[in-house]
């Protein structure tokens, strides 16, 4: 058996989880862009590393953004998961305060309102950002 910290097999989890679906998000945005793309810096002279940091990968950028943005959404509400094993996060600390105070509703509120406040503001960081590539276009 392994003998982890439970904050290390917590946040072992989330990378593990989350990094599976982001490496797929990027495999994918990195192979629909057009193999012309690649064989036009290739004709032009560039090698595989210059064709793929100043071709591919800012246009893959733009594309895999929004559903990279989905997914780190995801991450902030799936954190509350790892309250299972003991690690304190807002869903425990919230727990925690309703067995002192018996305080249910309004308690569970706040957390929601935190979740959303946190969520919403990563929302909004990433509308701009998504704006601010669209300009290039």
């Amino acid at each position: 058996m392994l003998n982890l910290d439970r904050i290390v097999a917590g946040v072992g989890a989330l990378a593990l989880f989350v990094g599976a679906y982001t490496a797929e998000i990027i495999r994918a945005g990195i192979q629909s862009i057009a193999r012309g793309q690649t064989e036009a810096a290739r004709s032009l002279g560039m090698t595989a590393t210059q064709t793929m940091t100043h071709i591919v990968l800012p246009q893959a950028l733009k594309r895999v953004l929004p559903p990279l943005a989905g997914q780190f959404i995801s991450l902030i509400k799936d954190s509350s998961l790892v309250s299972v094993i003991a690690i304190t996060d807002l869903t425990k600390s919230g727990r925690e305060i309703i067995t002192s105070s018996f305080a249910t509703f309004e308690i569970w509120f706040t957390v929601a309102l935190l979740y959303l406040v946190v969520t919403s503001l990563l929302s909004q960081l990433l509308f701009w950002l998504e704006r601010r590539f669209a300009r290039s276009d």
